[in-house]
């Protein structure tokens, strides 16, 4: 049989089906696994099978579903899924490096994926932070003792490209493995494994869900890493996931490819709509030909994505009255979700980062994130134009 390609993979890869035959996947809600021996319990403990479970935190057939899928169409070797997404980053992160270890991380990124560095650093690793845009920065902060190299393939909020193969040459010459929180990318328009990264993160509550669900996150790598130092990690610290929401979120792969294309054109259309727009100091969208990185984008993802930023000229009065104004885009801190959904990074999800740390990853007063959903393209424009007018 040919290489399938990802719609059908999304629909059935990775499916384990029970005696019974069903056609949905299954959802196991157990803790816990009987053995017919306690020389069978010994074995398993052993060297347990890919279908062989010991206990819910260690894996579970219907999460063990949702990694298989995950890892077909990212083309990894292996997954290990996550009670959140910011478990999925401190898992990844934390299982490779110990006191006196060395992190080189973009400083444009989500604001807890800058606190969990500054709690790793509270345990002795030390962490620099560069412009992730900047090869040149990246180069200069390697040192012998860098083990990683963690960034946002395109940043939240900002919409920084980042070069994935230029930063992997990098790290991989100082012997540093590459982490990339992909999700502004989601699984659909990633090229992270081809251009070479060795660690991919997911939030799965994001696009994956795509129905503002359930939290999810998953960690894809080699199976050296994956059922090595990762497993270890978070089978003993807890944060595995659920098997209802493996459940939930094998459904939303389902529909993954059309969401998200979905997403991207809409995204791609109120870009264009608005773009010079009286009230807006910026539009930025990686789709557009005025965004620095655009040829990145378009080589790195075939897209502009499913987010874009506007930045009001009024500052946070302006935004509020932008925000206050619109009657289909919904007020929350969740993106990828099928409706659309705007934020003001400054007084959410970036709030706790001081003025100068905001201005660094060009947060202003008057920026907010959108990120586009399912709804009709202009429907969505009418929505935004009127709420541009009120601000």
């Amino acid at each position: 049989m040919t290489e399938r390609k990802t719609r059908t993979k999304l629909v059935h890869d990775g499916i384990r089906r029970s005696q019974y035959g069903e056609l949905a996947e299954a959802m196991f809600l157990t803790q816990g696994f009987a053995y017919p021996s306690a020389e069978a319990a010994e074995a398993r403990f052993l060297n347990a099978s890919d279908d062989e479970f010991i206990y819910a935190r260690y894996g579970n057939p219907t999460t063990r579903m949702f990694e298989d899928r995950m890892a077909s169409i990212e083309g990894t070797e292996d997954a290990f899924a996550c009670a959140s997404g910011m478990a999925a980053i401190n898992g990844a992160l934390t299982c490779l490096v110990k006191a006196d270890d060395h992190i080189v991380a973009a400083r444009q990124m989500f604001g807890s994926c800058l606190h969990v560095l500054k709690v790793l650093q509270g345990f002795g690793v030390d962490v620099t932070l560069v412009d992730g845009t900047d090869l040149d920065a990246w180069r200069a902060a390697m040192r012998p003792e860098t083990k990683v190299c963690f960034f946002e393939s395109v940043s939240n909020p900002g919409l920084e490209v980042m070069d994935v193969a230029g930063i992997v040459k990098i790290a991989h010459e100082g012997g540093a493995t590459v982490v990339v929180d992909n999700v502004f990318a989601s699984p659909i328009f990633s090229r992270a494994v081809e251009l070479g990264a060795d660690v991919i993160v997911y939030s799965a509550t994001k696009h994956i869900d795509g129905g503002g669900r359930v939290l999810g996150g998953v960690v894809l790598g080699s199976k050296e890493y994956i059922r090595g130092p990762l497993e270890t990690y978070v089978k003993h610290t807890g944060g595995a996931m659920s098997p209802f929401h493996a459940w939930v979120l094998l459904s939303g792969l389902q529909t993954l490819d059309l969401r998200v294309r979905a997403q991207a054109a809409n995204a791609a259309a109120v870009a264009s709509a608005v773009a010079g727009h009286e009230k807006l100091a910026r539009t930025v969208y990686p789709g557009l030909m005025d965004h620095p990185q655009h040829a990145l984008a378009m080589e790195q993802m075939g897209s502009g994505g499913t987010m874009l930023a506007l930045d009001l000229k009024g500052g946070k009065e302006a935004a509020f009255r932008f925000l206050n104004a619109l009657q289909i885009v919904s007020i929350s801190n969740n993106l990828g979700d099928a409706k659309s959904i705007a934020t003001h990074p400054a007084t959410t999800t970036h709030k706790n980062l001081s003025e100068e740390e905001r201005e660094a990853i060009a947060i202003t007063p008057g920026l907010i994130r959108i990120s586009m959903g399912i709804e009709d393209g202009g429907d969505l424009i009418a929505d935004i134009k009127g709420a541009l007018d009120a601000a």
